[in-house]
């Protein structure tokens, strides 16, 4: 099983994020689940969502404590939250940001595998809008290949109608 941490803010695509990956997870036969854990929270509000993705049923029905992957969606958030907390020792954490890994590394004291994408400048450059939530799933594909990139392309479709 996989299992993933999202952090963002709230509006910046962290929930859907999430359910975009199980919603292809499933339509390539395996099972998967995703779910979001915030409170009365508003828009630009820390949130955090999760994801879990198997070949077989998955019965856990908890947070995500000890994830595989973390995606952190807004730069800020690595200031504000330990996205370390829980990381397994040979889990990657994909940032949006303009920094680099090890940047990220020497500046937090981070030990864990990070990879970086400034997916806010590129969401400004394709979408006009700081929504960064597609350019980091493909940039989290990309450091796990938990399915090609081009499977999303049907879940972004039914979610955002046309792609």
């Amino acid at each position: 099983m996989i299992e993933m941490r999202f952090h963002g803010r709230g509006g910046q695509g962290a929930v859907t994020s999430a359910e975009l990956l199980a919603r292809t997870a499933i339509h390539l036969g395996r099972y998967a689940q995703a779910f979001p854990s915030f409170g009365p929270e508003r828009r630009g509000a820390p949130v955090v969502a999760f994801c879990r993705i198997d070949d077989r049923p998955i019965r856990l029905r908890t947070n995500v404590n000890h994830p595989d992957l973390v995606l952190v969606l807004d730069p800020s958030i690595l200031r504000l939250v330990d996205v370390t907390a829980g990381l397994k020792e040979d889990g990657v954490i994909v940032s949006n940001t303009r920094f680099t890994g090890m940047e990220i590394r020497v500046e937090l004291g981070i030990l864990h595998a990070i990879a970086t994408v400034d997916a806010t400048r590129i969401a400004l450059e394709e979408l006009g809008v700081p929504i960064t939530n597609t350019t980091m799933l493909g940039a989290l594909l990309k450091a796990d290949e938990i399915f090609p990139p081009a499977e999303l392309t049907e879940a972004l479709r039914a979610r955002f109608g046309r792609v």
